[in-house]
């Protein structure tokens, strides 16, 4: 609020300064002070610079429109290029391009570059928000910049450039942003000039730069339309990407129509990953475009890429219900294809949490919502294993879903709920009657004993209250929920599992380390002082690994444990494991000062073997 009144005061004085007479001054002071806000102090400013001299007028304005309409924040360099592009021009004049420093005179204060991020902004969000409420200030800013974009994209000098480039010329500040952007302004506002100079582009697209960049920025990762292997060959230059393709993932209506009219284009032709021009409109969610591409003779509305996803499964990961609903009017689109993982698209979007087209797919008569392939799992093991609660909900409702049904590791629905912690998706499951509770996976491991070692209290209670439960089941390696839960230091699901009338508190595994054993080594002195309490632990039972509970607790540093164990009678501290080793001999080797402290303090130690 302090910053943002100081901005008040510095604009509001630079207004009265800009005032060329006692009088006038006089008269903005007075407007001021009288509650003039900040709205009015921005619109004096505007009219100031529009007010400059020569081309500081324009230069200052169409800075600030870049800044409040570009996509993204933009670096000096970047902004200085594109004002120093002229619609119109073949090639790029370095001696055009304006400094930052003549662009923040000329923007009297509202612009300036970001200390932090060395990016160039306008002086308050306020301003933003004052430009979006008033169009006017700039007509078609969209355009204007498109416009901008795409010219300096066909100078000769970019067009020159290599494909195979790993990375744009350092004087080319603005490629990246004309590349990768230009389509974003195009949707919003095409221009007649905008249309002629895309087409002039994606004429020779495959062999254009600003496809390759393009393409990273739409397939790299974690991005919508992201594969396993993006559509560059080992160069980095784009394979098969053609003007069509570009037309299409863009999705500028004005661009694709007189770009299908312009030449005869393969329909089905692909890219590197396989990808159809439809494949990318329907990913990108571009309704117009598909629906036009749709109406083309020759096209096949049912095409996969290099790992079988067709535009229909690529629609519904996406979550694009829409181009489902247009893409079913199809006879020939077939909505239970898997792909090479063995997903569907009921699968894809269950795994992505979109309920509105899952609904809708499982509103279809001709929707398999069990569909498996390979082991891979069906709608509801995805849903259950990216903990998608609502998805698995209206999975669940369909009788001809099975809730057991495992995947190559051999986890069921609900054992993956117990792994990732979801206990409203625990829940969701043990509503079923025909959910069994404890079916181990191929490891041996049960629902409760992944939720023990996830820390999920409500979903080892849930468990824990179903009849056919055992607590006590010990996995392939011989561990049991408890030992688990004693390892991952949660006192809470340790003691639940301790009420249990058949939990062996010192069960050991195939290594001999019992939960005790876990908790020292873990350092959890709060579920040590736990086990001790039970009457059957033992202390000084050695492991296969030839150590006993007390040197394993000193060799691993926790003093506390170490401090607590001399007050049980039957540890002996100077037992050796099969080694040799004594509990003070690896802390000495590994600088345990807890540990050793402890020995220095304790007259009942004997002396370490070295």
């Amino acid at each position: 609020m302090v910053a943002y009144r100081f901005l008040l005061v510095s604009l509001g004085i630079e207004t009265i300064l800009g005032e060329t007479t006692i009088r006038r001054r006089r008269e903005k002071l007075r407007q001021i002070s009288n509650g003039q806000d900040v709205a009015d102090v921005y619109t004096a400013t505007l009219e100031r610079i529009r007010a400059q001299r020569g081309d500081r007028a324009r230069l200052g304005m169409e800075a600030i429109m870049w800044i409040a309409y570009s996509e993204r924040p933009l670096g000096p360099d970047e902004l200085c290029q594109a004002l120093g592009v002229e619609i119109g021009s073949t090639n790029l004049d370095s001696d055009n391009a304006p400094s930052i420093r003549t662009i923040l005179n000329c923007g009297l204060g509202l612009v300036i570059v970001d200390s932090l991020s060395s990016r160039v902004r306008l002086v308050h969000f306020t301003l933003q928000e004052h430009i979006l409420a008033n169009p006017t200030l700039f007509p078609s800013p969209h355009s204007m910049i498109a416009e901008v974009c795409l010219t300096y994209l066909n100078f000769s000098c970019i067009k020159n450039l290599s494909p195979a480039l790993p990375s744009p010329p350092p004087t080319a500040h603005f490629l990246e942003y004309a590349s990768c952007c230009w389509g974003e302004h195009a949707r919003r506002e095409a221009s007649a000039c905008v249309v002629s100079l895309a087409l002039k582009l994606l004429d020779q697209f495959n062999a254009h730069i600003s496809c390759k960049l393009l393409l990273s920025k739409e397939f790299g990762p974690g991005k919508p339309l992201e594969t396993a292997r993006k559509p560059l060959n080992m160069a980095g230059s784009p394979m098969g990407f053609t003007g069509l393709h570009g037309g299409a993932l863009l999705g500028v209506l004005e661009i694709m129509v007189p770009l299908l009219e312009k030449k005869e284009w393969d329909l089905n032709a692909t890219d590197l990953g396989g990808n159809t021009a439809l494949i990318l409109a329907a990913g990108k969610g571009h309704r117009e475009i598909v629906k036009l591409l749709l109406k083309q003779d020759g096209l096949d509305p049912d095409g996969v890429d290099y790992i079988g996803r067709t535009p229909f499964s690529w629609a519904a990961r996406n979550g694009h219900a829409e181009i489902l609903r247009i893409l079913s009017e199809r006879g020939d689109v077939n909505p239970n294809r898997t792909d090479s993982y063995g997903r569907t698209p009921l699968a894809w979007a269950a795994l992505e949490g979109h309920g509105e087209v899952v609904k809708m797919l499982l509103e279809r008569s001709d929707v398999n919502p069990d569909t498996a392939a390979g082991g891979n799992g069906t709608p509801l093991n995805w849903a259950t294993m990216t903990r998608k609660g609502e998805v698995v909900k209206m999975l669940l409702e369909r009788p001809d879903v099975n809730p057991n049904r495992t995947i190559s590791c051999g986890q069921t629905p609900l054992s993956w709920a117990a792994m990732t912690g979801n206990e409203e998706i625990v829940k969701l499951l043990l509503e079923r009657n025909d959910v069994y509770p404890d079916t181990a996976d191929d490891s041996g491991r049960t629902p409760l004993s992944w939720a023990a070692t996830n820390e999920s209290e409500e979903a080892v209670e849930l468990l824990l209250e179903q009849d056919n439960i055992d607590p006590d089941h010990a996995d392939n390696s011989g561990r049991t929920p408890l030992s688990w839960a004693a390892q991952s230091g949660n006192e809470s699901i340790l003691w639940l599992l301790l009420q249990q009338s058949h939990v062996n508190s010192d069960s050991a595994d195939e290594n001999g380390w019992t939960p005790l054993s876990f908790a020292l080594e873990s350092g959890h002195q709060e579920i040590v002082d736990m086990l001790w309490r039970e009457e059957n632990i033992g202390l000084d039972t050695a492991a296969e690994i030839g150590q006993t509970l007390f040197p394993g607790a000193a060799t691993s540093g926790h003093g506390e444990a170490v401090d607590t164990l001399p007050e049980r009678g039957n540890v002996n501290p100077s037992t050796a494991g099969e080694s040799g080793q004594t509990p003070f001999l690896l802390p000495a080797r590994r600088g345990a000062a807890g540990v050793l402290r402890r020995q220095s303090e304790s007259d009942w130690l004997a002396t370490p073997r070295l």
